[in-house]
């Protein structure tokens, strides 16, 4: 089997039936502006199976649908494991859908997270187990709706998190000595200015609102760190590690912020205000700080 590539880590609505549209629950919140339960349909899901206000979605309640990526798992499990079908056909199709969508989702995104470990400078022993555990994951997501259906899922997440583990402390270590660990530290809010997260782990950290601004992530391993409403103003992500489009959308930034390879600024970001010497001015923010 071929592994999966770039392209079929991409979400492509257009061969896909929708299902992020049905499959997941979500309460009202700063994120919903409704409650929906999982199998549902969303009322903004129209019947050509596109969303009527992909458009307006920050605008009327809904950033979390901005901010959700499945990695290319809704085109895997409606033309692959389903064959081009529509939940729609029956009901007993659609739970199948759905529950297939729950695991595939999950292993496209580590498949995500190891095409991206593979483009790094690592130990080739390190590289071959990388691509071995690439093959074996794009397996079990190829498989029949059955197997899937009854796949223990963490289990083989547990197998594969710690070998990318690895691959972050290998490729912060290039520059030097690693920074600091505050992986999974709970930085809700915190003004990090001040901190030199250079080679930083800050996988799983929760950054939701944390002051960012202008400071250098180069070579931070950023896996799964919560990014929402984090102001990356004028930070350097060019060579942060493991940093997702979904994360990016997630937070705010300007056209100062440095993006990694292969991302794209998100459309919601604001133009940094410009000083008379035409550098960025951020509001609030004293000269020299």
């Amino acid at each position: 089997m071929t592994a999966v590539g770039p392209e079929e880590l991409r979400a492509d609505c257009s061969r896909c039936v929708g299902i992020c549209c049905v499959a997941p629950a979500f309460a009202a919140s700063a994120d919903f502006a409704i409650d929906k339960p999982a199998g549902r349909p969303c009322p903004n899901l129209r019947p050509d199976l596109r969303c009527g206000i992909h458009t307006d979605l920050r605008s009327r309640g809904f950033p979390g649908c901005t901010v959700f990526d499945c990695f290319g798992a809704g085109q895997r499990v409606t033309q692959v494991t389903f064959g081009g079908r529509d939940w729609r056909d029956d009901q007993p199709t659609a739970q199948a859908m759905f529950d297939i969508f729950t695991v595939v989702r999950p292993l496209h995104e580590l498949l995500w997270h190891l095409t991206e470990a593979l483009t790094m400078e690592l130990p080739a022993p390190l590289r071959a187990a990388l691509a071995e555990a690439l093959a074996a994951t794009d397996r079990l997501a190829g498989g029949d709706p059955e197997s899937l259906r009854s796949l223990a899922v963490d289990a083989h997440r547990r197998g594969v998190v710690p070998l990318l583990a690895q691959a972050g402390d290998q490729a912060r270590a290039r520059g030097g000595r690693p920074g600091v660990d505050r992986r999974g530290a709970a930085l809700l809010g915190a003004d990090l200015r001040r901190v030199d997260l250079r080679r930083a782990s800050l996988r799983g950290a929760q950054l939701v609102g944390a002051d960012l601004r202008r400071v250098d992530l180069t070579d931070a391993d950023l896996t799964g760190a919560d990014l929402r409403g984090a102001d990356l103003r004028g930070a350097d992500l060019s060579g942060a590690l493991f940093v997702h489009q979904s994360q990016l959308d997630a937070a705010r930034g300007d056209r100062a912020t440095g993006l990694p390879p292969r991302r794209s600024r998100p459309t919601h970001w604001a133009a940094p205000r410009r000083a008379r010497d035409g550098s960025p001015r951020f509001p609030g923010r004293r000269p020299g700080r």
